[in-house]
């Protein structure tokens, strides 16, 4: 009895605190005995379950994922000049064949069959037999193979047969055999002579949307302007505002300026061309054809 009384005398002497912390101490050990009797530590051999599971399908992921390497994504054709850096990675080409075909490019120049596509790219034959299938180049290219094959036939040469003709009275199929010049840009051609009535310079195809600069001089050694008899004249005294806008060389605020130099000035000369605000100074010698005075 006195031991007891000793020991319980001597809790009582602990500070607030002291007793404070043995409670808590002895909620710890309370708490940690619960988690051991309740937790269930199977889980970790659910975990290894599941794992093998997964392991079990391990051969069929494998040979999903060979047939995806096998996998073609369908080509279609393209025109070989305009490979981009992400198109040609999709080809099989490497950085150095693509960056071959764009230096090529930048010197303004392209390939027209697959042997040029090979010979500048340096692509391997196998991966050239994969691809140049899908090559799609302009008419215009085909035309000149189709050509140039028939003249070797006939034992001609495509120099032996150039003869020097009038632009005004030239075909869609005469134009059609210069290099460079295909059904689209004939018929831009033609259409502008039928505007004009006909041309008067062969620098008027300057003014050709689509027509490069050598396609133009090669023009030039097959043809010139001979006649100049259906030019559609255009009386710049005496025509309106709208009549003059009609007019290929003339715009609507050309054509107003016009008038309005005309109303102030009387009677407009040649002289007074470069006068005008406005006016093309550069074409006057051209234009000064289509007009009467």
């Amino acid at each position: 009895m006195a031991i007891e009384k000793s020991i319980g005398q001597s809790v009582l002497n602990y500070s607030k605190s002291q007793r404070i912390g043995i409670l808590l101490f002895f909620a710890l050990i309370m708490v940690l005995q619960g988690f051991y009797f309740f937790h269930d530590f199977t889980s970790f051999d659910k975990k290894d379950k599941e794992e093998a599971i997964w392991l079990s399908k391990q051969n069929e992921i494998d040979s999903l994922k060979l047939l995806n390497t096998n996998y073609k994504p369908k080509i279609y054709p393209f025109n070989p000049n305009f490979i981009t850096d992400f198109k040609g990675y999709k080809l099989g080409m490497s950085v150095a064949e693509i960056d071959r075909l764009l230096a090529y490019r930048k010197q303004n120049k392209f390939v027209n069959s697959a042997a040029e596509f090979q010979a500048v790219t340096k692509v391997s034959d196998s991966l050239l037999n994969t691809i140049s299938p899908y090559f799609k180049f302009p008419d215009w290219v085909k035309n000149k193979k189709e050509k140039e094959s028939t003249y070797a036939k006939t034992g001609f040469s495509v120099k032996e047969i150039k003869a020097i003709l009038d632009i005004n009275q030239a075909t869609k199929e005469d134009l059609m055999k210069i290099y460079g010049i295909g059904d689209k840009i004939s018929d831009r051609i033609l259409e502008q002579k039928v505007k004009l009535g006909g041309f008067v310079s062969m620098e008027q195809l300057q003014d050709i949307w689509g027509l490069q600069p050598e396609v133009i001089e090669k023009l030039k050694t097959s043809f010139v302007v001979k006649t100049t008899s259906n030019l559609k004249k255009i009386n710049i005294n005496n025509a309106s505002v709208k009549e003059l806008s009609s007019f290929p060389f003339f715009r609507y605020a050309l054509a107003k300026e016009i008038v309005i130099y005309r109303s102030m000035h009387g009677d407009i000369q040649i002289d007074d061309l470069s006068k005008i605000k406005g006016f093309p100074v550069d074409k006057i010698n051209i234009i000064a054809l289509y007009l009467e005075f």
